[in-house]
């Protein structure tokens, strides 16, 4: 078979294209330079037009309208965690408890690859507001929903609409901002943002407690027409002239490379159930969860080959795949946003279990990591505007990342309030010093076109890596926690049942301390694993690129003010 040439992306219908006999993007890498290449490469690229960035009053609704989109996509992921319990007596439907988290990862992950070819081809402004009104229409629909079957359908829908909501707000900040300070409103956008992930609990036990369990849903409407009206008034420029979208769909299958979508996104979707699955609903050694790990696995390699014969009009290029720069920074970021789950999803499990603490008095407890992890959010994007390298940051954020959760892992019940304050400060500072730095890299060193299928990239691995990394840190605790239990009493098993927060009522006199203990411990061996991840992150990081983003125009890579850009 053949590889197929790039000379087929030659389109000289269209105006608004020019040709240029060039290399593939293969041959512009940053390994250095390559020879003049033959005429059969010869390609079509777009125009990159000149810089056009949104400023003043526009330039602040468009930060606030995207920020508060990220906000309520992240908050839609967790806000469900304390209404479950009502919705499943409302609906009798406890064995489809699984399915009202899981069928939203799905759908995301499914769409993920193919929303950073739409951004590619489309007008970011309105392909971003698509994406964003199809996440309210699964909002209302879960929040009106008469049935159980009705609340999946909806979530699935929002799942479709979110999977382009974080690369499309990455990539409108990348188009809208230059890239010297592009640093400092990542920095906001994401420090706010991720607060999404924290609230969403708080948020869902305050309305089933006191209004209703739909308004976990409902929220996301009035704010959401707010920032949709506002986003249509504000113009998002595009980084590069885009073909009319009739001449678009006319080559939809093409463009957007159908085929190669229809193989990725079900090798995604068996991946995501088996990891979700496996050790839970049925185990690891199961033919269920072998067959899907073997479906996955086969499909991956299908898609693969018809990737490689594609070349760069692929779905996702294996030429920008594996860019050093590119990978390592995709895997960097996976790693360090793996902390912040941890972070996220265990301290308040330590809280409620050890500490006997409320839903609401566990999210008080994680403020002083909240805090600290939004102002140096904030402050670091001023410093790289200032220093121009990322590489530094992202190695302080994984060592202190490294160091904060091997200190969280000592936690006891014992713990006083003023060392568990602080290990939580210093964790939100070293999280909250890198969350946007892998980014940064990706956004320096691809060229405008390529900046919104490289987010998609930095995004897919995210939310793959974080399944796979949580699937094992819940694996890590689930299997401490029985040995412990099982060593520490004879009746482990009604205490498992009983969960985090009622475990104590099973409890016999004189046997809680012992039990807390191996809590503790249990919690204990995931922080080890999030103290791994800071550590392998740090030695990634060397490989994201010195490229100083002071020098650089606005998502492009190689030309800066005086035509160039520093690299390692």
């Amino acid at each position: 078979m053949e590889r197929r040439s790039l000379s087929h992306r030659r389109l000289p219908s269209d105006p608004e294209f020019d040709r240029f006999p060039g290399p593939s993007r293969a041959a512009t890498r940053s390994d250095g330079p390559s020879s003049q290449p033959s005429p059969s490469n010869e390609f079509t690229v777009p125009k990159t037009i000149e810089p056009e960035y949104v400023e003043g009053f526009k330039l602040a609704a468009l930060l606030a309208s995207v920020t508060v989109v990220v906000f309520l996509m992240m908050l839609d992921t967790s806000i469900l965690a304390t209404a479950i319990p009502r919705i499943t007596d409302e609906f009798e439907s406890l064995e489809d408890v699984g399915w009202y988290a899981a069928i939203y990862q799905l759908a995301s992950a499914a769409l993920q690859p193919l929303t950073g070819k739409i951004y590619q081809k489309f007008s970011t402004q309105w392909t971003f507001i698509t994406f964003f009104a199809i996440f309210e229409i699964g909002s209302a629909i879960c929040g009106a929903s008469v049935a159980s079957w009705m609340l999946i359908t909806g979530r699935a829908i929002a799942g479709i609409g979110g999977a382009g909501l974080i690369n499309g707000a990455l990539t409108i900040l990348g188009t809208s901002v230059s890239m010297s300070r592009r640093p400092t409103y990542t920095g906001i956008m994401m420090g706010f943002s991720q607060l999404g992930i924290i609230a969403g609990p708080l948020v869902g036990g305050a309305f089933t407690s006191y209004v209703s369990w739909r308004w976990c849903f409902y929220i996301n409407l009035p704010i959401g027409a707010l920032v949709i009206v506002a986003l249509s008034f504000v113009h998002i420029p595009d980084a590069f002239q885009k073909r009319r979208a009739m001449d678009v769909l006319r080559r939809i299958y093409i463009e957007l490379d159908l085929l190669g979508f229809a193989l990725l996104a079900p090798a995604a979707v068996q991946l995501m159930l088996a990891l979700s699955w496996g050790g839970d609903k049925y185990p690891w050694n199961s033919p269920i969860i072998i067959g899907l790990f073997s479906g996955a696995g086969a499909t991956t390699i299908v898609f693969l080959v018809w990737d490689w014969y594609l070349g760069d009009v692929a779905l996702v290029p294996l030429s920008l795949v594996t860019q050093r720069q590119v990978w390592t920074s995709a895997i960097t970021n996976c790693f360090l946003l793996f902390i912040i789950y941890v972070a996220s999803f265990f301290l308040p499990i330590y809280f409620q279990a050890v500490h006997g603490a409320t839903p609401i008095m566990s999210g008080v407890y994680v403020m002083a990591s909240i805090v600290s992890q939004l102002i140096l959010a904030v402050i670091v994007g001023p410093l790289v505007q200032k220093t121009g390298y990322v590489i530094p940051y992202t190695i302080f954020s994984a060592s202190i990342g490294a160091v904060s959760n091997g200190l969280c892992s000592t936690f006891s019940p014992t713990t006083p309030p003023v060392q568990y304050i602080l290990y939580q400060i210093l964790g939100g500072i070293g999280r909250g010093a890198g969350m946007q730095m892998p980014l940064l890299a990706i956004q320096a060193i691809l060229p405008p076109q390529d900046i919104a299928m490289g987010t998609c990239i930095l995004v897919f691995v995210q939310n793959l890596g974080i399944s796979i990394l949580l699937a094992g840190a819940n694996t890590i605790f689930g299997e401490t926690l029985q040995n412990e239990l099982s060593q520490a009493v004879p009746y482990s098993r009604e205490i498992l049942q009983a969960g985090a927060t009622r475990f104590r009522e099973v409890v016999k006199e004189g046997d809680l301390d012992v039990v807390l203990e191996a809590w503790s411990r249990s919690i204990g061996k995931v922080f080890y694993m999030a103290a791994a991840a800071g550590g392998v992150a740090v030695f990634t990081a060397l490989g994201m690129g010195w490229v100083d983003i002071r020098k650089g125009k606005a998502g492009g890579r190689g030309r800066g003010p005086e035509g160039d850009l520093e690299d390692d």
